[in-house]
């Protein structure tokens, strides 16, 4: 091993080298650089989904994810995180297994039988259309030096087959009844490992500042097909605070891979002022070459993601990325993610399965958002807020 260069690894063998270093080092030392896999996997009806999801955090030698089943109003989540230079090809942690079949086309998923929680699965996501990117995601922190956050990100749709199962119990998977939805990100990220406590914030705002403030957050993907077989997406990214914009991506995504950007949205849409879970309404898109389409939105049942549980906005003090040590494996079952209490802990952001119509066209779709303080044009009110 040449001490300036280090190991190459499986990925070295390939003729995708874009810098003059191995792929064992990433362009910058951010402690933030993350690469990310995520899927959520609802069933049609809204009574039960999967999630699962793996991060790589190159500069901090760590690999860690999370696998999980929300059913109904319960939950089941299983944590792992691991030193990458152990095993640096490997695409898991613990119990939880990554494998791409056919890239862009085909990719497996597992959550093995483990001691922490009594549930699994094994599936396979087969592409229903093409990836397509989002706008790079480049934030500056408030003070205009660092870059917080610079993101490239692709998701896609997809349909899934196998199995799961919780207590025991083994449930297939068939492709008539469920939806798939991934994302691959990688960049510096915002909120991985602990704050610096020598630095200034790179936010004037933290986590009790936030719970003062109007803040939103929504981001959506959503497959549509029309009665002849025409397959389409929409897909968009907003954040406000203060009710104004700070960053938006939205495009029309086609079959043929073509994207067509959406100028702005209008949301008239409803959320439960105790739980901040979305209840449905409608979208409206003007797009950039002057059409005004409208989509209509349903929450079809209770089952929904927690992210807090898989460390999205952290818990119980644990971030993305965190060193936990050789290999950790953690987990919980949660009785009620409605309830309000368990809610201010495991925070509001969520995988919530959508049905969606326009047209004749119909689909499903994956709403995540976080909406804190006074939003009353939804139906929140802000002395019930909450993160």
């Amino acid at each position: 091993m040449t001490p300036n260069l280090g190991r190459p690894l499986p990925a070295d063998e390939q003729l995708n080298h874009q810098t003059a270093n191995l792929f064992s080092r990433v362009g910058e030392s951010d402690l933030g650089w993350t690469e990310k896999i995520w899927f959520a996997i609802p069933k049609k009806d809204g009574s039960v989904e999967i999630d699962f999801g793996l991060g790589k955090y190159q500069n901090r030698n760590v690999m860690d994810g999370f696998g999980g089943i929300s059913r109904g109003r319960q939950q089941w989540t299983v944590r792992g995180s691991r030193l990458l230079s152990t095993e640096p090809a490997l695409l898991g942690v613990g119990p939880l297994q990554y494998e791409v079949v056919e890239p862009l086309k085909k990719l497996r998923i597992a959550l093995a039988e483990n001691s922490t929680q009594p549930v699994a699965y094994e599936l396979e996501f087969t592409a229903l259309n093409p990836p397509f990117c989002e706008d790079r995601h480049l934030q500056y922190d408030e003070h205009g030096y660092r870059a917080v956050s610079d993101i490239v990100r692709y998701h896609q749709a997809g349909q899934v087959r196998g199995w799961y199962s919780v207590d025991g119990k083994k449930e297939d998977v068939a492709a008539k009844d469920w939806i798939a939805f991934r994302d691959h990100s990688w960049g510096v990220r915002l909120d991985v490992g602990a704050s610096p406590i020598d630095l200034k914030p790179a936010r004037d705002w933290g986590e009790k500042e936030m719970a003062k403030m109007d803040f939103l957050l929504n981001w959506s993907p959503m497959f549509m097909e029309k009665p002849n077989g025409e397959r389409y997406e929409y897909h968009f990214y907003l954040q406000m605070r203060d009710h104004k914009p700070f960053y938006f991506s939205g495009y029309l995504n086609r079959q043929d891979g073509t994207q067509e950007r959406i100028a702005r949205i209008r949301q008239d849409l409803k959320y439960d002022n105790h739980t901040r879970r979305l209840k449905g309404g409608k979208i409206h898109f003007e797009m950039l070459n002057g059409e005004n389409r409208t989509i209509e939105i349903e929450v079809p049942g209770e089952a929904g993601f927690h992210l807090g549980c898989a460390l999205y906005l952290g818990l119980d003090g644990k971030k993305h990325g965190m060193y936990r040590g050789d290999l950790f494996v953690d987990g919980e079952k949660i009785e009620d993610t409605l309830d309000r209490k368990t809610l201010e802990r495991i925070h509001q952001l969520r995988d919530c399965p959508i049905r969606i119509r326009e047209g004749d066209a119909t689909g499903f779709g994956i709403f995540e958002s976080v909406l804190v303080g006074n939003w009353p044009e939804f139906g929140l009110s802000g002395e019930n807020s909450f993160i």
